[in-house]
């Protein structure tokens, strides 16, 4: 990897989609043999880089798609203060930006009721995860608390091959979750110890359908 400042996410040259994507053109990780695309952190653009590296696709959305669904969402607020993403072009998009842009593939984000068992989600139907966590970086206890609009951070979980992946934008490379047991717990730590919101991704045909959680056996997953 190049140590040049232009392949640094974090980069103030950072400015538009274009230099976006140059960054994250190298952001591709192979791991344990499978090839997965990782985009890492940039400013607070973690909602686009969660919905890039759920679809695997570093052209899935850009910062423009994803400030155009926030401006439908809100036509008549001021361009700065657009309570559907913070001020001063950071990105930091809320849920309903994340929720249109998923019905623009034709895909909805289920929310997860915590009072339900991840052991029963029918895994076979379910394209990936998002999760909303608290946002513990440093970054966040400075003066520009103030001028955005969230605390929290934007994570997506995807299946490879046998194996689960945690493809936060923060991590340096995906990092293996397991198999379907072991992403069972790290959704119920994440739901009880760390106060995440879970978001299950599924198709528009299986979200009306509603199979993709067993509401009547304990044991549908074995």
């Amino acid at each position: 990897m190049s140590a040049n400042k232009m392949n640094d996410p974090d980069s103030n040259d950072v400015k538009n989609d274009d230099d976006i994507k140059n960054v994250l053109v190298n952001n591709v990780k192979m791991t344990n043999k499978v090839n997965i695309y990782h985009e890492k952190q940039s400013r607070q653009l973690c909602a686009l880089h969660a919905l890039n590296n759920l679809f695997q696709n570093s052209n899935a959305f850009t910062k423009n798609d994803l400030d155009s669904i926030a401006e439908t969402l809100s036509p008549s607020s001021l361009i700065l203060f657009n309570p559907h993403k913070s001020t001063f072009g950071f990105g930091n998009y809320d849920v309903n930006v994340i929720l249109m842009a998923l019905q623009n593939k034709n895909y909805e984000a289920v929310w997860f009721n915590k009072k339900k068992d991840p052991k029963q989600l029918n895994l076979n139907v379910i394209f990936g995860f998002i999760l909303n966590i608290p946002n513990d970086c440093d970054f966040w206890k400075n003066a520009l608390t103030f001028f955005t609009s969230s605390r929290r951070h934007w994570i997506a979980v995807r299946k490879f091959d046998s194996q689960y992946y945690n493809l936060d934008s923060k991590l340096k490379e995906p990092i293996t979750i397991g198999q379907e047991e072991n992403l069972f717990n790290f959704l119920q730590t994440n739901l009880t110890e760390k106060n995440a919101e879970v978001f299950v991704i599924v198709t528009k045909e299986i979200a009306q359908q509603n199979n993709w959680y067993n509401e009547m056996t304990n044991d549908h997953h074995h």
